[in-house]
């Protein structure tokens, strides 16, 4: 085994060791805040979803990785591949949404209470679960196509056009019906992509303004940056 595939594999695992247990320290955390009876925030419930879709994707994804980079790549089925590749897309996908949401119900709830968004700022929690269940049915429905097409290296049957995956591969179709594919799985991820940049402009406008209004009324008398400025560092950090 060459020494750049053992150095991919020990990153492999180590991305997948430390991912893993971070978002299950953090689920944990909030189970036993939950069974505990403690005050939890609305946003919650929001993260929990995010940690388990966080856990599902690098679990499937990352332990295949691993194996193959170390050199075990035909070792896993027909419907292993199937699964492994579904339950991965389906988890980045959630992953994607939950953090979507985050960042929308945020944007909602920090809008001036004169805004637009007065009336859906008091309903805004209520359609939080609802909207996280959706997420899964969508992506759930959405990667159908990858339990049709993966197929595990190892598998007898006999396909003329494959794309290699390195512990599985996938049936090729014509371009019209890849391209298809490619838009049906692309589309609520640009949908997510563009609701993120919107709530994270609509959150560094609200603070951007509202630090012009504390100005006005308030000389500035610390020389630190106002918080206004710390949250929006942040939101534009990530």
């Amino acid at each position: 085994m060459a020494t750049s595939d053992v150095a991919v594999g020990i990153i492999f695992l180590a991305q997948t060791v430390v991912g893993a247990l971070g978002s299950s320290s953090l689920l944990l955390h909030y189970l036993v805040l939950y069974f505990t009876g403690c005050r939890v925030r609305h946003t919650d419930l929001i993260l929990q979803h995010l940690f388990v879709a966080n856990l599902l994707a690098l679990l499937c994804r990352g332990v295949p990785q691993t194996a193959a980079a170390f050199g075990v790549k035909d070792f896993l089925s027909d419907f292993e591949c199937k699964m492994l590749f579904y339950l991965h897309r389906v988890g980045r996908g959630v992953s994607m949404g939950s953090t979507c949401l985050l960042g929308v119900f945020q944007a909602i709830k920090i809008s001036p209470g004169d805004s637009r968004w007065a009336e859906l700022k008091v309903k805004a929690p209520m359609y939080i679960g609802s909207s996280i269940y959706l997420s899964w049915i969508l992506y759930l429905l959405v990667n159908v196509v990858f339990l049709m097409h993966m197929t595990g290296r190892r598998s007898n049957k006999n396909f003329t056009i494959l794309k290699d995956f390195v512990y599985c591969s996938s049936v090729r179709h014509d371009t019209t019906t890849d391209s298809l594919h490619a838009a049906l799985l692309t589309f609520p991820d640009v949908v997510c992509v563009g609701l993120m940049l919107w709530a994270s402009s609509s959150m560094v406008l609200i603070l951007h303004r509202h630090k012009q209004r504390m100005q006005q009324v308030h000389k500035p008398s610390s020389p630190r940056s106002s918080p206004e400025s710390r949250a929006t560092k942040t939101i534009l950090l990530l």
